[in-house]
């Protein structure tokens, strides 16, 4: 039996998110970024999430951060204050086990907690496994957008997916 536990992250759990990240930016299309982020860019990204007031979390199994979540905003306009861009990413080896499913829905306790009334995914194709867990918990497909990435010699589509949360008033 293997312990399994979501909490908030630390500045300490950073270089283990940042490393689970760069998998995806060096071995998949999953990732938009084309070069791997230093330890520095992340904890500078991290410190700006807390301050922000957006949660970073973190799913711990046997003592190893094995999957991180977290929420950003929307767009950078104060009308979208109430909507959030929500991510997941999980440890190679991890994929298949629940933790995705309780990562993705510990962030969206946060944000609804929040007064968040709207949680976005943009999720690269192909991700069957992606698309598979936002659907489970209740997000709806929005549309695609036909070769909006281009990584790795080749254009990318992206999945637009939402959740209606929480009223979200002010």
């Amino acid at each position: 039996m293997t312990d399994l536990r979501i909490r908030s992250a630390t500045a300490a759990d950073v270089p283990a998110i940042n490393a689970i990240y760069n998998e995806y930016i060096v071995d998949s299309h999953v990732s938009f970024d084309t070069e791997p982020w230093t330890d520095a860019q992340r904890l500078a990204w991290y410190q700006r999430r807390i301050s922000d007031g957006y949660p970073v979390l973190v799913a711990v199994q046997d003592g190893l951060v094995v999957g991180a979540g977290w929420s950003g905003p929307w767009r950078d306009k104060a009308a979208y204050r109430r909507s959030v861009e929500t991510t997941v990413v999980l440890a190679p080896g991890s994929s298949g086990a629940g933790i995705g499913s309780l990562l993705l829905g510990a962030v969206l306790e946060e944000v609804a907690g929040a007064g968040v009334s709207l949680a976005i995914a943009i999720v690269a194709l192909p991700n069957d496994g992606s698309v598979a867990l936002h659907r489970k918990l209740g997000f709806t497909d929005v549309g695609v957008l036909e070769g909006v990435g281009f990584k790795d010699g080749a254009y990318h589509d992206t999945l637009i997916l939402q959740k209606r949360l929480a009223s979200g008033g002010d």
